[in-house]
């Protein structure tokens, strides 16, 4: 099979085009035929390298997928050749405590696909079966390629981590981003006020097409949201960028709100005031991913038309370097998808 591989960490150089052999299931895997594969800021991770992380090269990246079943191992029963299925990221041991709880993004073994085994970028992926779902209805495979990732990241941030209700207000950054997009639909779709940040004038007139109440710079978000809250501020700062927003993020926070974080795309390093986290009895949440369980209802949603993949382009597989470089630039809004 084609396939894109790093072997060592670097610019978008280092994805390089492999000839390698078909892969053949264990027991309990399916191989899919990947139709359509999303790009995620997790792929940037993988490829850039991440200081005192260790990634398995070399390695095929690749964690949001859509395909058909090829073939099966010899005790899966809820797949067979043929399926239109789309792929669950993120998987657990399926035995410790915290996966029988259901919340196997707890999994000390937790691993992604694409990160922790080889991904999307390829004519086909070996999966454990227990990660395939079906893709709803008949939808395009380029589009519920964009689903899985950003969407359980942002459905566990606002409605695991923060409870969501209707009624509050949220501010979600980088909404021309995967994840923001995303948050947007998801704290619509519970009833909040939105408000969001974006780059430019386009992304945030998309944002509003969204369904965000209104969209801002960021050089301007802090004062937009007092204005806009009558000085209260926000119940929930949905936040991924990191030291650039941060401090500003806390700043806009109504007292007992939650800033709720799952990445740090403009830098990892933060410097804040501690005292408004108490004077104002603050919750600051980290979030990773999410449980098999909330991938299954989103897509439920999905189906049902009431959360919606956004796709800013699809490129050829081929391409993936120059993906990787329009990702980095932050030139899209919503997902990038490529296909073999």
């Amino acid at each position: 099979m084609k396939a894109w591989r790093v072997h060592a960490h670097g610019g978008p150089d280092v994805l390089t085009p492999e000839d390698l052999s078909d892969p053949s299931p264990a027991a309990d895997e399916a191989v899919v035929e990947v139709k359509a594969c999303a790009l995620n800021h997790l792929d940037l991770w993988v490829r850039r390298g991440v200081p005192g992380h260790n990634f398995p090269l070399p390695i095929i990246p690749g964690c949001d997928m859509a395909g058909v079943v090829k073939e099966v191992g010899s005790v899966v029963r809820n797949a067979k050749a043929g399926d239109r299925v789309v792929v669950a990221p993120g998987f657990g041991c399926g035995t410790c405590e915290a996966c029988s709880e259901g919340n196997d993004n707890l999994c000390r073994d937790y691993g992604i696909m694409g990160e922790t085994r080889d991904g999307g970028y390829a004519q086909y992926v070996k999966v454990p079966s227990r990660l395939l779902t079906p893709v709803p209805g008949d939808m395009a495979f380029e589009k519920i390629a964009a689903v899985p990732l950003t969407f359980l990241t942002a459905w566990h941030m606002l409605v695991a981590r923060c409870g969501v209700k209707p009624g509050d207000d949220v501010l979600v950054h980088a909404a021309g981003s995967g994840v923001g997009s995303a948050a947007v639909q998801i704290a619509k779709l519970f009833g909040a006020r939105v408000w969001a940040t974006a780059s430019t004038d386009a992304k945030r007139g998309k944002a509003r097409d969204l369904g965000a109440d209104d969209a801002f710079p960021y050089e301007s978000f802090v004062e937009e949201v007092r204005r806009r809250t009558n000085k209260r501020g926000v119940d929930i700062v949905f936040e991924h960028v990191g030291s650039a927003t941060f401090d500003g993020s806390l700043r806009c926070l109504a007292k007992g709100g939650r800033a709720v974080t799952c990445g740090a795309t403009s830098g990892a390093e933060v410097k804040f005031d501690l005292r408004l986290v108490f004077f104002k009895s603050l919750s600051i949440l980290g979030s990773t991913m999410g449980s098999r369980g909330e991938v299954l209802r989103i897509l439920r949603l999905v189906g049902q038309g009431k959360l919606k993949p956004v796709v800013d382009r699809v490129m050829p597989l081929s391409e993936i370097r120059k993906a990787h470089e329009m990702l980095e630039k932050r030139e899209q809004f919503g997902k990038i998808v490529v296909v073999p």
